[in-house]
């Protein structure tokens, strides 16, 4: 069984564009609700998987997507969805039983993914008697609070 990345796009560019994306991932949750089949457009190559599941949105949230995928990240198929619509998109993903937390960015015609590395990971420890994280000697009640703060330094460098 797969373990299951979670991850949220925020695409960004003409609204007619982002119009058709809303067309794009709306197909594809019906298709994926009515053949229980993680889903790809049509355009792309599905030979590296990358298959969409899970697709939702919020109500009004025109061109923001959450999604899953197996095991990893798919930036490149974004990549590809971007091109085909010229716009671009900020993505974040992870899937913590793997180590994988990060976030990619395509801003004209650029892919920029940054993930944290497995040393990175190991800079903070998790305690079960008190149930909370310990970072840099500060103590956290959420492991997100520094998975974020551990990721904006790697992107500010």
């Amino acid at each position: 069984m797969a373990n299951w990345c979670s991850n949220m796009v925020t695409f960004e560019g003409s609204i007619e564009a982002i119009k058709q994306i809303q067309q794009l991932f709306e197909a594809m949750k019906e298709n994926e609700e009515k053949t229980g089949q993680g889903q790809l457009p049509d355009f792309t190559d599905n030979t590296n998987g990358g298959y969409f599941f899970n697709i939702y949105w919020n109500e009004g949230d025109e061109g923001m997507f959450q999604y899953e995928t197996k095991w990893a990240p798919n930036s490149e198929i974004l990549r590809t969805i971007a091109e085909r619509y010229l716009l671009n998109f900020i993505h974040d993903y992870e899937e913590m039983g793997n180590g994988i937390y990060g976030k990619a960015s395509y801003q004209n015609g650029i892919l920029d993914d940054v993930c944290l590395s497995d040393e990175e990971l190991e800079l903070y420890s998790f305690d079960e008697e008190t149930d909370t994280y310990h970072f840099e000697g500060e103590v956290y009640e959420i492991e997100y609070e520094i998975l974020e703060m551990l990721l904006e330094r790697k992107l500010s460098f």
